[in-house]
Order: C-alpha cells, then structure tokens, then sequence
C-alpha cells in the first residue's frame, strides 16, 4: 500500500502540472492576440504614388549618433500622406532586425493633422512609445531622426507635435 503522504504529494504534483498547462495555453493565445494587432500597426509604405529616392536620418545606439541614408519610397502627392511616407520610411527601418536603434515593430503614424500650413500633429501608436528603449538620448535620437527626415523631405514644415494613441504623452 502507497503511504499517504506519497498519494498527497503525487496529487499536488498531478494539479500542478495540470495548472501550468493552462496557464501555458492561456499565454500562447494571449502571444497570437498581441501579434494579430501588432501586425494591424505594423508599418507599410504607401502603395500608391511615385518611387522616389528620399533621404532619411537614422539613429545609431552604438555610437549614439544620426547618419543620413538613401531610402527609395512611394510619394503620393497629397502632403499628408506625404508626411506618412516619409515617417513611415524612417520606422520602417527601425523595425528591420537587426536595427541600428530599435523600436517596436508596430511603431506607426496613425494619422497626421495641419493645424497650419506649417504646424503638424502626428498621432502615433502606442507601441511606438511603449516599445521605446528608455532613456532621455534615446528618444532625442528618435526625434530627430523623425523631425530631421520629415523637414528634408516635406517643406514648409516648421513645428511639430506628437500624441500617441490620441493623447499627449510626457515623454
């Protein structure tokens, strides 16, 4: 005859295991939610309009420095979209693996308001600012590179604010 505490500790070890295989499936589905949105953010370069070489500022973390690239986009003539093209250019090659400064994935410009001829608004995603490497230098280097890339590309812009999901964020 098994001893009882042997059936006790058989037992608590069946339930264990029973507990952590939900809990692995539960995760497992929570993974394919989040990627299946990610993925509706995910960058993607404006399918129509005409191919352009257009320059983009990038940011390097190693050296903590900008360097100027060549990147070949589709320009539509409206200058929102516009403005979207050439952001999205520049995220887009943050989200190459490896990057030379990495953001999240699904960073995106979710839209772009005039407020004047030369006063924009970008409504970012919301991965775009909780992806984000912490640290002040960080986020000055992505600034830049997005603010940089967009006066080269885009004139007449001369300010620039951004919101994430539609609200203001600190930083």
């Amino acid at each position: 005859m098994i001893p009882r505490h042997f059936r006790i500790t058989i037992g608590l070890l069946l339930l264990a295991i029973l507990v952590s295989g939900i809990l692995i499936i539960q995760l497992r589905r929570g993974e394919q939610v989040s990627q299946e949105s990610a993925s509706a953010y995910a960058p993607q370069l404006a399918a129509r309009g005409t191919p352009q070489r257009i320059r983009i500022l990038v940011a390097y973390d190693d050296e903590l420095a900008l360097r100027w690239r060549e990147a070949e986009v589709r320009i539509p003539s409206d200058r929102g979209l516009r403005v979207q093209a050439v952001l999205r250019a520049v995220l887009a090659e943050y989200a190459q693996r490896p990057s030379p400064h990495a953001l999240a994935s699904a960073s995106d410009v979710r839209n772009v308001y005039f407020l004047s001829d030369d006063t924009l608004l970008l409504d970012m995603t919301p991965a775009f600012a909780d992806g984000h490497p912490s640290g002040i230098l960080l986020e000055q280097l992505t600034l830049a590179s997005l603010l940089e890339t967009l006066t080269a590309n885009v004139a007449g812009i001369n300010r620039v604010k951004f919101l994430v999901d539609g609200k203001e964020r600190e930083t």
